[in-house]
């Protein structure tokens, strides 16, 4: 497991050697990684790359705590978001978080300021930016409305793993747009999230690439008609298809099985074919079949890492097949 980022000026003490907190799957342009920290709070990024070797055994924690916290996140003076790791890397209370962190996250409550008389100024700076509404796709056919700041606008679907996406609409903040999302999920009934797991196991056995075409058309179609006809002001409709990374087609065209194990827990060896959002095409050793693992039940968890480990396939594994 080779690790990227790290400060030369503060080296890795001996014992906390291979010791992480994964923050998950992360994307930016050059592709997706895994986002570590060490021990003394020095991040890393693994990049899943093609024949990466991705080897690891799940730590618990004092009291058998299995998640743990993955800090706060603040706004900067530009609207942006920047992230402090959690000092402690105490177990998670709440959600990703431990109680300190959860106070002082300044972007815990965007998703429900448009409900609130009071939005904190550090928060309102980051939703006073341009928002959009999409409408996205996964590999079974389930289809979800969301929304992404202006300059997460295309990263938002690839870390999602959206297998197809629309943009229907642009607004002219985050408060607008969440009343969007609201109006859209009432009216149509379309959710605002899909489980990992469910995107994960949809790769084994994904949709027709026209049928999945077909569906994404037809709802982000039917958003656009029902939004023209709200009375809402603050943004306007639009007509947008999004593109997703190249290797994303290479998962859904594999021949590949839901990974037998789970990634969160014990322990796991995998060499990375291509990733799809949170979800790795991997190979184990000793098996030619490929597997859909999904690497989202990482986040929060505590890895060593060690060339040794392996996947212990269950022993009826080639009844699966």
């Amino acid at each position: 497991m080779n690790a990227d980022e790290r400060d030369a000026d503060e080296p890795v003490p001996d014992e906390d050697a291979g010791r992480f907190l994964c923050s998950g799957t992360s994307w930016d342009a050059s592709g997706p990684a895994l986002a570590l920290h060490t021990p003394n709070g020095m991040p890393h990024r693994l990049r899943l790359e093609p024949g990466t070797e991705v080897r690891f055994r799940v730590l618990e924690g004092p009291g058998a705590a299995s998640r743990f916290c993955l800090g706060s996140w603040q706004v900067n003076d530009g609207g942006g978001q920047s992230h402090t790791p959690c000092p402690a890397q105490a177990a998670a209370e709440r959600g990703y978080q431990c109680g300190q962190c959860f106070a002082r996250d300044e972007v815990r409550g965007m998703h429900n300021s448009h409900r609130t008389f009071s939005v904190p100024e550090t928060l309102r700076r980051y939703l006073d930016q341009p928002h959009w509404l999409y409408v996205a796709t996964f590999a079974d056919g389930s289809t979800k409305v969301g929304t992404a700041a202006d300059p997460r606008k295309h990263l938002r679907l690839v870390e999602q793993g959206a297998v197809r996406a629309s943009y229907v609409a642009r607004a002219v903040n985050g408060l607008t747009v969440r009343v969007l999302e609201d109006t859209v999920t009432s009216r149509l009934g379309l959710p605002q999230a899909v489980r990992a797991g469910a995107k994960a196991a949809a790769l084994a056995r994904p949709l027709a690439a026209a049928e999945l075409d077909s569906l994404n058309t037809e709802a982000a179609q039917d958003v656009r008609d029902l939004l023209d006809s709200t009375g809402i002001e603050g943004f306007a409709t639009v007509e947008e298809r999004w593109e997703p990374p190249a290797q994303f087609a290479t998962v859904l065209e594999a021949a590949c099985e839901l990974y037998p194990c789970d990634p969160g827990t014990g322990e796991h060896g995998m060499v990375i074919v291509a990733v799809l959002g949170p979800t790795a095409l991997v190979r184990v050793d000793g098996e030619q079949t490929l597997f859909a693992a999904d690497l989202s039940r990482l986040k929060g968890r505590r890895l060593l890492t060690g060339a040794a480990y392996r996947t212990p396939l269950p022993a009826l594994q080639s009844a699966l097949f």
